[in-house]
């Protein structure tokens, strides 16, 4: 059986609930999907002793008021089906296909990682999944953590560990101790930002902020022990029990990418001035469109959720609505002018550290690839579960490769699940492959 909505808003972060929130007003039949059990994305994610942001709460109680839209939590899309159709995997539903008349990407963004020495041991992660594993209620107090990689993420890796009662060793960031000036002065003209930047990091009282820093190796016996930082022509080695480690977000867009959309040199879903994708009835919005925070994602979801349901909105609001979006999008633009990547991060490691986690390959054996596809043909690298996000991504960096599509199923997925193809109400099963 095939469920129809008009609207499916895929992404319950900053930009999916505002979306959905918008497109409720006008009585669409509106269903959002999230892969977490809760909403809230990963910028408000929720988790014992982390009680929910208040705008969260504000769209929450929204949409809870809204008996036109149905919320499915724990639901990740398996592949597109024909033209208006979705494959899930739900939690509660188990397989179930959907249809739609338009369709909000609003997907967010992942961590980049970039591979150094030791970067496989047990208790070195991304600095997003740092917070997460800590929301989730992961004890990290009085544990010696060093954070490192680049951009605001740290920061935030840092108070929410601060708050859990680790001890932050270091946080190591790439970029130079210029262009963090620089970045910390342009602030002044978003004080908003300003103000949360020094409320994050209490003036990073206690722990040492490293600029033009990157680390190079974790040293370990089963788990980390010891992290090696590279500053500059020297190199200090600190004892730490967690290495937090992410270089900015990216973009996520396989789903985009499956159905067709298209994607700018930068990986971001290229969007008109109405938050339409080049695909008639697919909208997108928030930082798969570009990485630009929470206020940037919660206005072009509104945008889009307006014009998905067709909301009369007066030139005045649109008007408002575009000012705003602007200004975030130059604030994300500042953000990755004074994060972008320097030359030690663009480095790669030595050959026998591993690129890709899954299948055990390492940087020496790609090296010599001509491109992704020649390093998937000779090497199987990118062909584990997480179909190359992790170590495509990296190899974009190292290599200058595009990363190629992840095929569908886009998750390790169960069989029932994708027998439920066959219960499917047609034109949906008709070319879904």
């Amino acid at each position: 059986m095939t469920r129809h909505f008009d609207i499916v808003v895929v992404g319950a972060g900053p930009a999916g609930l505002n979306a959905a929130r918008a497109a409720a007003r006008e009585g669409a039949r509106i269903a959002l999907l999230d892969d977490n059990p809760r909403a809230g994305g990963q910028i408000w994610r929720q988790g014992p002793g982390h009680p929910s942001h208040a705008a969260l709460r504000n769209l929450l109680t929204a949409i809870d008021a809204s008996h036109n839209l149905t919320l499915f939590p724990s639901t990740r899309v398996v592949a597109p089906l024909g033209s208006r159709g979705l494959l899930l995997e739900s939690t509660e539903h188990g397989g179930l296909c959907i249809d739609y008349e338009q369709m909000i990407l609003a997907t967010g963004a992942r961590e980049r990682l970039l591979p150094f020495a030791g970067w496989t041991l047990p208790g070195v992660s991304g600095a997003g999944a740092l917070q997460a594993l800590i929301k989730g209620g992961m004890p990290v107090r009085g544990e010696r953590i060093v954070i490192a990689g680049s951009g605001p993420l740290l920061i935030a890796a840092l108070a929410t560990a601060r708050a859990a009662g680790a001890r932050v060793a270091a946080v190591v960031e790439q970029a130079s101790a210029a262009q963090v000036a620089r970045f910390g002065a342009s602030l002044l003209s978003e004080p908003a930002k300003l103000w949360q930047a020094a409320r994050l990091t209490r003036g990073f009282i206690g722990e040492p902020y490293w600029t033009g820093s990157i680390v190079r190796e974790a040293h370990g016996d089963g788990r980390v022990e010891q992290v090696t930082i590279e500053r500059g022509a020297h190199s200090v080695t600190l004892a730490c029990d967690r290495v937090a480690c992410g270089y900015g977000l990216l973009p996520n867009v396989t789903l985009a990418q499956a159905l067709g959309c298209a994607i700018d040199t930068a990986g971001a879903i290229v969007v008109d001035d109405q938050q339409r994708t080049s695909l008639e009835r697919v909208l997108a919005a928030g930082e798969c469109t570009g990485v630009g925070g929470a206020e940037r994602a919660a206005v072009e979801g509104e945008i889009a959720g307006l014009v998905a349901s067709g909301a009369a909105v007066s030139d005045a609001a649109m008007q408002t609505l575009l000012n705003r979006r602007a200004r975030w999008r130059r604030f994300g633009r500042r953000v990755e002018q004074a994060f972008a990547l320097q030359e030690a991060a663009r480095t790669p490691p030595a050959d026998a550290t591993l690129l890709c986690r899954c299948e055990d390959v390492s940087i020496g054996e790609v090296r010599g690839c001509a491109d992704w596809r020649d390093a998937k043909l000779q090497t199987r690298c990118g062909m584990g579960s997480c179909q190359g996000r992790i170590c495509g991504a990296a190899a974009q960096v190292y290599f200058g490769w595009p990363t190629a599509a992840p095929r569908p199923p886009f998750s390790p997925t169960r069989i029932d699940t994708l027998m439920a193809v066959e219960f499917c109400e047609p034109p949906l099963a008709e070319g879904s492959g």
